[in-house]
C-alpha cells in the first residue's frame, strides 16, 4: 500500500518532467534527422538556456516564461553560427569529422563558461505554488513547463508540415540532392535546421532551470537522456521525441518506488541498449 501511494505521488511529477525532456530530445533528433549529424554540443547548449533564464530573471527581473522568447531567438542564432563555423565544412565528411567538430564546440562552450561562471551551482528562485492531486503535489512550474512543451511540439509540427521552410526541411531530409535540383537552398535549410535544434535545446534548458539548481556541466545529463529518448522515439522523428520523453519521465516516476534512485540511469541506459539491439530505428521509426 505504501508503494502504491509513493507511486501515485511520484508518477505525475515524472510525466510532467517527461514533456520537458521531450523538447530537449527534439533538438538532438531534428539535427540528426535532417543532416545525419550527432550534436555533441547539445548538453552545453541546454546549460546555456538555463543560464539565460537565470540572468534574465535574477538580473533583469524578466519572468522566466517571457524570457523564453529572447532565449529561443538567441538559441536559433547561436545554432546558425555553430553550423557555419563548425559543421558546414564537414557535413558530407565521415561521421567522425562531424562528431569531432561538435565535440570541439562542446569543449569551447564549457571552457569559456567555466572561466566566466565557474562550476558553482546557480538557482532560479521562482515558484508558482502547487496544488494537490490525490496524494501528489503538482508544482505550478512543472505544469506550466509541460504545457509549454506541448505548445512547442505543436508549433514545430505546424512549422514542418504547414510552412514552406518546413517543407524544404523535409525535402532535404528525404533527398538532399533531389531537393537541390528542385531549387531548394540546401545550405540555408541545413543552417535553419541546426538553428532550430539548438533553439529547442536552449528552450528546454530555460524550463529546467525553474526546477533544479544547475551549473555549466548540468546539461550533460540531459544530453544523455536526449540520446535515450531519441532512440525510444526514433532518431529523426521530432514528434516521436515527445512520446519518448514521456516514456522516460514515467520510468523516472516508477523506478524510485521499487528500488534505489541510483538505479534510474542504469535502467534507462539498459533500455537504450536493448532498443538499439532489437529495434535500431526506435519504437516509432524515423519520420520523413
Amino acid at each position: 500500500m505504501q508503494q502504491i501511494t509513493l507511486l501515485l505521488t511520484s508518477l505525475p511529477d515524472g510525466i510532467l518532467l517527461g514533456f520537458v525532456y521531450g523538447v530537449a530530445a527534439m533538438g538532438l533528433t531534428l539535427i540528426w534527422g535532417v543532416m545525419n549529424v550527432i550534436n555533441l554540443a547539445h548538453g552545453p547548449i541546454i546549460a546555456l538556456g538555463m543560464f539565460g533564464t537565470f540572468f534574465l530573471f535574477i538580473r533583469l527581473g524578466i519572468n522566466p516564461y517571457l524570457g523564453l522568447v529572447p532565449i529561443a531567438i538567441a538559441g536559433l542564432l547561436l545554432g546558425v553560427v555553430i553550423y557555419f563555423t563548425a559543421v558546414h565544412r564537414v557535413i558530407n565528411a565521415p561521421h567522425l569529422s562531424s562528431l569531432l567538430a561538435t565535440f570541439s564546440v562542446n569543449m569551447i562552450i564549457i571552457g569559456l563558461a567555466t572561466a566566466a561562471l565557474t562550476t558553482s551551482p546557480y538557482n532560479v528562485d521562482f515558484s508558482l505554488g502547487g496544488f494537490k492531486l490525490g496524494s501528489a503535489t503538482i508544482l505550478g512550474t512543472r505544469l506550466v513547463a509541460a504545457l509549454i512543451a506541448i505548445l512547442v511540439t505543436g508549433a514545430l509540427y505546424l512549422f514542418l508540415y504547414r510552412t514552406r521552410p518546413g517543407k524544404f526541411i523535409r525535402a532535404v531530409t528525404n533527398n538532399r540532392a533531389a531537393a537541390e535540383l528542385m531549387g531548394v537552398p540546401s545550405t540555408r535549410i541545413l543552417a535553419l535546421s541546426f538553428g532550430l535544434g539548438t533553439m529547442l535545446a536552449a528552450v528546454s534548458g530555460a524550463l529546467i532551470a525553474t526546477f533544479f539548481p544547475f551549473n555549466i556541466l548540468s546539461g550533460g545529463g540531459y544530453e544523455l537522456k536526449s540520446f535515450v529518448i531519441g532512440v525510444l522515439g526514433g532518431l529523426g522523428n521530432p514528434i516521436g521525441a515527445l512520446i519518448g520523453g514521456l516514456i522516460l519521465g514515467v520510468l523516472e516516476g516508477i523506478i524510485p518506488t521499487f528500488m534505489e534512485t541510483s538505479w534510474v540511469p542504469v535502467i534507462e541506459f539498459g533500455l537504450f541498449v536493448v532498443i538499439l539491439l532489437v529495434r535500431p530505428k526506435g519504437l516509432f521509426g524515423a519520420k520523413k
